[in-house]
């Protein structure tokens, strides 16, 4: 039996705020790891993303966070992208002005002095990306001194992406007496590293991950022909309500979103030249169902939690099969089923192969072409 958020601890005020948006019974991170951070203790939670792990650190934080001295907040959580930043930030807003708290996202691409006004103004939960946040404790319109709380999420996807030295400066310069939070897809190697130097006695907690997914997921490799391929995927993405596209390259993802408009399908391009302004809004449209894919490449599309992504489109195959699993993890979130699809060239054959084998799958390369009705119903597909 699911525990409701009021059994688990969680205040009145922001149960009603999670009802409001049909938020009753909490997943299962959020019942393992609630009570012990309530509590005080250290918690390492081993969960994939799509779990809930944001509402599982962010509910009590919020509710026993201490009010903050302008610049000197009383909580922090680090995160991998300015995207993740931005949507941790989205999720707990209704949960922290239910209790009053100040909630901030800090993030590189914005404009620091927008970001250093609303340090001045106060903030108590500051939702940041390592390399922003040492430019302010630098420039000394932030300081991490008064921090009880610290959250470092997607650990793995950091060390991943070269952020733990900034991250462990970060936390040496946390003086006060804290809870030190982390949630991660794997607790192994470097990460294990900055639990045993971070953590006191952590609990820790884990979400079975099902083979990272892998079973969850419905997989398609799809021989298609250089000249049909944009088509191909055209045709993919109108059969889905939402699909999300890799691209191996910026000006690719460019390209890709362009020429899918031109056949007729609302697209959106997502990458790191972008400015941030435009990703936000691109991913905000997706989100919204406004545009019907997201054409992006490995890097932006770390930061990335969207539900109900119902198909994953490897127009590029990735490389090796860790980036399999990381793409493909956009769909068959929470619980659910998805469909992942690899456009595969006469020539990628070989490579592919190998990446089942690493993937435990042994499955046909099947040969396509735009016209294949089978394209417009890929959850029923049938070879």
């Amino acid at each position: 039996m699911t525990a409701t958020f009021a059994e688990l601890g969680i205040d009145p005020s922001v149960c009603h705020a999670l009802a409001d948006r049909g938020i009753t019974e909490a997943f299962a991170i959020q019942e393992m790891t609630i009570p012990d951070i309530l509590a005080g203790r250290d918690v390492c939670g081993k969960a994939k993303t799509g779990s809930g792990k944001t509402l599982a650190f962010g509910l009590p934080i919020v509710q026993v966070l201490e009010r903050a001295a302008p610049g000197r907040p009383t909580a922090i959580a680090m995160v991998p992208t300015r995207e993740l930043a931005v949507q941790v930030r989205d999720e707990l807003l209704p949960a922290a002005h239910a209790l009053g708290v100040r909630i901030a996202a800090i993030y590189g691409g914005d404009p620091i002095d927008k970001q250093i006004k609303h340090l001045q103004d106060g903030v108590d939960f500051v939702v940041c990306t390592p390399g922003r946040a040492i430019d302010l404790i630098e420039r000394g319109d932030l300081t991490v001194a008064d921090v009880q709380h610290v959250v470092i999420d997607e650990a793995d996807r950091m060390a991943d992406m070269g952020f733990l030295p900034q991250v462990e400066w970060i936390l040496r310069n946390v003086e006060a007496k804290h809870q030190t939070l982390l949630f991660s897809a794997t607790l192994d190697g470097v990460v294990d590293g900055l639990i045993r130097r971070y953590q006191h006695e952590p609990t820790r907690h884990e979400v079975a991950s099902r083979g990272a997914t892998v079973e969850q997921m419905t997989h398609l490799f799809l021989q298609v022909h250089e000249m049909d391929k944009v088509k191909v995927c055209a045709a993919i993405i109108r059969g889905a309500d939402r699909t999300m596209v890799f691209s191996a390259t910026k000006h690719g993802a460019d390209r890709l979103a362009g020429r899918r408009e031109d056949e007729g399908v609302r697209a959106r391009a997502i990458h790191g030249d972008l400015r941030q302004n435009i990703r936000e809004r691109a991913l905000a449209d997706f989100s919204a169902g406004k545009v019907s894919a997201l054409v992006a490449t490995d890097v932006a599309a770390r930061g990335i939690h969207v539900d109900d992504v119902d198909v994953v489109v490897h127009y590029d195959p990735p490389n090796e099969h860790k980036s399999y699993l990381h793409r493909s993890g956009r769909t068959a979130r929470a619980g659910e089923s998805g469909v992942v699809v690899s456009l595969v060239l006469w020539n990628q054959e070989l490579e592919i192969r190998r990446m089942q084998k690493r993937l435990g799958l042994d499955l046909p390369v099947v040969e396509v072409f735009s016209n294949d009705p089978r394209l417009g119903d890929l959850a029923h597909w049938e070879d």
